[in-house]
C-alpha cells in the first residue's frame, strides 16, 4: 500500500537540512531503485522552486510500504529526523486516484 510521509521543518532548518541532505537522498534513491517511490520533495517556504534563503518548510514522500508500521519505521529513521530538521512527521495511508 502507499503511504504519505508529511514532515514539517523546525524554524531555520536550512543548515541542518543541508548537512543531512546527502544521506536523506540516498535513502530516497534506495526506494526509487526498488520501484517503491512515487514522489518526494520539499515544500519551499516561498512561491518559487528555488526559495533561496527562505528555505523549506517541510517535505512530502509518497512511497509503497508493507504496512503503516513499516512506513512509520522508515520515516523515523530518516536522517532529517536524526539531524533535528523536522519538528513533526506524520505518516498516513494514501490512495492514489489520478493520474
Amino acid at each position: 500500500m502507499l503511504y504519505a510521509i508529511i514532515s514539517t521543518d523546525i524554524d531555520n532548518s536550512s543548515e541542518r537540512r543541508s548537512a543531512a541532505r546527502p544521506a536523506h537522498l540516498d535513502r530516497l534513491q534506495s526506494l526509487k531503485d526498488q520501484a517503491r517511490l512515487i514522489l518526494a520533495g520539499p515544500h519551499p517556504a516561498v512561491d518559487n522552486e528555488d526559495p533561496g534563503g527562505a528555505g523549506f518548510t517541510g517535505s512530502l514522500v509518497v512511497a509503497e510500504f508493507d504496512s503503516l508500521k513499516a512506513a512509520q519505521r522508515w520515516a523515523d529513521d530518516d536522517p532529517y529526523v536524526a539531524a533535528g530538521v523536522y519538528a513533526n512527521v506524520q505518516v498516513k495511508p494514501f490512495k492514489k486516484v489520478l493520474p
